[in-house]
């Protein structure tokens, strides 16, 4: 259950990181705001994953 939970918060923070350079304008799915923002979109979903984790189980 753990590990199914962090990689659905990965999923999730990297897809809405990506997302993000979309709201100003940036239509390129391969610019580098858009893979920056992804990276830490899914660090910080591995983070609230973990954290969820924790207070489940």
């Amino acid at each position: 259950m753990n590990k199914l939970l962090i990689t659905i918060g990965a999923a999730i923070g990297g897809i809405i990181g990506a997302y993000i350079p979309f709201l100003w304008g940036d239509t390129d799915i391969f610019s580098g705001w858009s893979i920056l923002l992804a990276t830490v979109g899914g660090i910080v979903g591995i983070w609230a994953g973990f954290k969820l984790a924790q207070r489940i189980g």
